[in-house]
């Protein structure tokens, strides 16, 4: 059918339109186009140059500063020093045995530091900068960086390493960091990807691993761009690192050295001191000790072997970790229990005839020949084992326990330290449980003269001392402040011990240091205004058997080390304000009074006085011999300065 011009006009009109709006359809897109390709070819042209060269854009994570830790006057014990050393990135490199042989022909590398860095590059992910060598001079890190277009992957860095300036005065309480392990990453839960980093130092014992999130901080982040040979192009932007909070400690690092050096003077010991009125622990020392800047650098496998295979055990801190029959210093813990019960009046005199006889055994007196009558105050004074059989059969092990307890023994003190002992304060019940056996008398007359099962470390005993001396359940605390933000006190609140019972206690201790036939007497204070009120304690490490007992007393000298007496002292000064409460534990020493008893006063006056001990409060014939001692004690500078920013 054929179509009529006017239907054959409309129908090119239509035509016309859409070929129009379709061309100009073509011209808009060409034109955008157009317009991108500028954008591409003119604008953007280096950025894809560099693309088309293979270049990549890596993220790679800024380990933080490490906080730092100071005493409670702001000086400096655990900081952070500057560290020359090179990292490598797998992923940036196609051969890294052959950048790691370039790299040893310019610094000084072993065999073993070739395998470890290509073993670690093997086994980190290809996104982790693997450190290669630390410790650097600056000499080899500009051999590097001025060859490091050569070596791709391969960055000189400036990091932080930690340094211990006081070195084994604070060892058993800072602890040490070291390079994060596989048996790291296997026990701890935080998966914290500053921790897939080689050689990224975390806290391994005391506080620096106790407060270690504390002290970490948080990661931040650079975005890189590098180029198909490993090379850095340039650095697109960074987040940076959040600092690490710094961390005060109570602990007074004048007082430290002076406890350190004094009880070096022993082959191993351990002493604590404590502030009676906010529970701050001043001072916690532990010989033989170690310098853990050793640990930091990579100890040696022989000066590790020094340490591990000392039988004085300079690894272990004896403050806290050890654990010791208390002895005769355990015995105000019984007294009050007897007084609170009502099972003992003060002036009641029991005869020692130097043993008592229960169920067909003898438990003997250290002194041979017995005390004769004695009351409460002279069994203290003069430290009467047999006073305190009487009491054990009369108060009985569950009384005596639960005392203990609210004097601070058998308790694991929370403060940020590694392995806090418990101790032991036994029951009925624990020894059915843990022995299977049923309690006897003789174990209760053990534990009445801190014999037997009963252990407690020389911090429980501060504690304890503390709280005889304030009435109060005075709490040890050693973290002062973080980031400037002070911790709670362990002021305490009160014991509920009857005042006058708890007098009857302190009075025995004031015999004990400052009356003629006190078992310590000869270690008193001679100034009347830090005047120490104390208790001597000597425990058996063996049992002595009745051949020996029968040939008379023997000498301690004559036995080997190990089989030796621990000498103990506690004690507070001043008697009349309370201030300071000490525990002084001498491993294998022999006798309390002789060996513990000099050590705990001259630490306690060092407290008193913020110094050295002065002469005028030693007895006038002592004072020849005492100076010649202090003399010889090995002593840092106390007047060391301080870090330029204690809270920065």
């Amino acid at each position: 059918m054929r179509r009529s011009p006017k239907d054959a006009e409309e129908s090119s009109a239509i035509i016309s339109r859409r070929g129009l709006l379709l061309s100009g359809g073509m011209v808009a897109v060409a034109g955008v186009l157009g317009l991108r390709m500028r954008q591409l070819q003119v604008n953007e042209a280096d950025e894809y140059r560099l693309l088309a060269e293979e270049n990549r854009i890596n993220v790679r994570l800024l380990p933080p500063v490490r906080g730092q830790i100071f005493d409670r006057n702001g000086f400096l014990i655990a900081g952070n020093e500057q560290n020359y050393r090179v990292t490598m990135v797998r992923d940036d490199i196609d051969d890294p045995d052959k950048v790691l042989r370039d790299l040893a022909n310019l610094i000084p590398m072993t065999r073993e530091d070739f395998e470890r860095a290509s073993e670690e590059l093997r086994k980190r992910s290809r996104l982790v900068p693997v450190t290669i060598a630390d410790r650097l001079s600056w000499e080899d890190l500009s051999q590097v960086a001025v060859n490091a277009p050569a070596l791709p992957g391969i960055t000189p860095e400036v990091g932080l390493s930690r340094s211990y300036p006081r070195g084994a005065d604070f060892a058993h309480i800072v602890g040490y960091v070291g390079p994060v392990s596989d048996y790291d990453l296997s026990r701890i839960e935080d998966k914290d990807p500053l921790l897939q980093i080689p050689k990224f130092q975390i806290g391994k014992t005391g506080a620096e691993t106790k407060l270690e999130r504390e002290l970490r901080g948080k990661a931040g982040a650079k975005r890189i761009e590098v180029n198909a040979v490993g090379r850095v192009m340039r650095e697109l932007g960074r987040d940076e690192s959040q600092k690490g909070a710094n961390v005060q400690l109570t602990i007074d690092a004048k007082l430290q050295n002076f406890v350190q050096a004094r009880l070096a003077v022993e082959s191993a010991a351990a002493a604590v001191v404590i502030d009676v009125e906010t529970g701050d622990l001043v001072a916690i020392g532990s010989t033989p000790a170690f310098d853990p800047n050793l640990f930091v650098r990579g100890i040696s496998v022989k000066d590790y072997g020094e340490l591990t295979n000392n039988k004085y055990r300079p690894l272990a801190n004896k403050a806290v970790q050890g654990t010791y029959p208390p002895g005769s210093t355990f015995k105000m813990v019984v007294v009050l229990a007897a007084l609170e019960a009502g099972l003992i009046d003060p002036a009641e005199k029991i005869r020692c005839i130097g043993y008592i006889e229960v169920a067909k055994r003898r438990f003997h007196c250290w002194k041979r020949g017995g005390h004769g009558l004695v009351d409460l105050r002279d069994s203290l004074k003069k430290s009467c084992d047999v006073y305190y059989y009487e009491l054990a059969q009369r108060v009985g092990v569950e009384k005596i326990s639960a005392m203990a307890r609210r004097m601070g023994l058998g308790e694991r003190h929370d403060i940020p330290m590694s392995a806090i002992a418990a101790g032991l304060m036994p029951t009925k019940a624990w020894k059915k449980e843990n022995r299977g056996n049923n309690w006897v008398i003789g174990d209760s007359l053990n534990a009445a003269i801190g014999q037997g099962f009963v252990l407690a470390s020389p911090l429980q005993l501060a504690v304890m001392t503390a709280r005889l001396a304030t009435n109060r359940t005075v709490t040890p605390r050693l973290i002062k402040s973080i980031d400037g933000v002070e911790t709670p006190t362990g002021a305490g609140e009160p014991l509920g011990i009857n005042p006058e019972q708890m007098s009857y206690a302190l009075d025995g201790m004031f015999a004990v240091a400052n009356e003629s036939g006190g078992t310590a007497y000869s270690t008193r204070i001679a100034d009347e205004s830090m005047r120490m009120a104390g208790k001597t304690g000597t425990s058996q490490v063996r049992n002595i058997s009745k051949a020996e007992r029968a040939q008379g007393v023997f000498r301690e000298s004559d036995l080997p080390w190990e089989s030796r007496d621990h000498a103990l002292y506690v004690g507070f000064a001043p008697f009349d304000a309370p201030k300071y409460a000490v525990s002084v534990v001498v491993e294998h020493g022999g006798g309390g009074s002789t060996v513990a008893g000099p050590v705990a006063r001259d630490i306690i006056l060092a407290a008193q006085t913020g110094g050295m001990p002065p002469l005028s409060a030693y007895p006038k014939a002592q004072r020849s011999r005492i100076s010649s001692a202090l003399g010889k004690l090995q002593l840092t500078d106390p007047e060391e300065p301080k870090a330029p920013d204690s809270h920065a």
